[in-house]
Formats: C-alpha cells, structure tokens, sequence
C-alpha cells in the first residue's frame, strides 16, 4: 500500500486557518477517491469530506461545509485541507485516507465510510484554543 503523510497541524485559536497536507512520497497518488477524516480520543473517527480526483468534485460534512475545502495538487502530487473559521470543536487528530470508488461512492456521504477505506496515513494533530 501507498504510505500516506500527513502534515500542516498544529495550534491555533478560535477563528483561525490552517492547511493540511496529505502526500506519498516516492509515490503518485492516483486513487480515485482520497479523503479527510478526524477522531478525538474515546470517539469514532469522522468524515470530513472527500475528492473525487477524476472530476474534481469534492463532498463536505454539514459540520464544516462553508468553512473548509478539500483540493489536489496533481503536480505536487498533494492532497490539501484548508480549514477557515476553525472552532474548538475541530480539535482532533486528522487522517487522509484513499478508496477504489467513483462518482457518487466518493463524493456523498455514504463516500465517507470509514471501513471502505484501507490506506491510512498517520495523522496530524489539530487543536483549537478558544
């Protein structure tokens, strides 16, 4: 499987921005679908939202629709993160993660089940101050 890495967390306050990034050195990441997903510790990991690379079409959880996007970078060979307007409850540990699925098997929010997807990176710890 294709080693995934994320980067770009840290410490913000309330209302601030940050950009995470998800890469495979050595790798393209070529998937079809790649997503951003979130857990806090005791809770069940959470969909953020998906790229459906193809048509570059994306999907966002209710939760952070109008405040985050996810977007690619096929020269950089980089999925992105950019969270806006960032809240205390966005404190968490945040995964990329990509899946074998098209069109709406991506971009929906049956696209964002967690056992569909079997390449995991690391994660990359967020936390929101307020």
């Amino acid at each position: 499987q294709v080693q995934l890495v994320e980067s770009g967390g840290g410490s913000v306050q309330a209302g601030g921005s940050l950009r995470l990034s998800c890469a495979a050195p050595g790798y393209k990441l070529d998937a079809p679908c790649m997503a951003w997903f979130r857990q806090v510790p005791g809770q069940k990991r959470e969909g953020v939202g998906t790229i459906y690379t193809v048509a570059d079409d994306t999907y966002l959880a209710d939760s952070v629709k109008g405040r985050f996007t996810i977007s690619q970078d096929n020269a950089k060979n980089t999925l992105y993160l950019q969270m806006n307007s960032l809240k205390p409850e966005d404190t968490a540990m945040y995964y990329c993660a990509t899946k074998w699925a098209y069109g709406d098997g991506c971009v929906s929010m049956r696209g964002l089940r967690v056992p569909d997807f079997g390449n995991w990176g690391q994660g990359t710890q967020v936390t929101v101050s307020s």
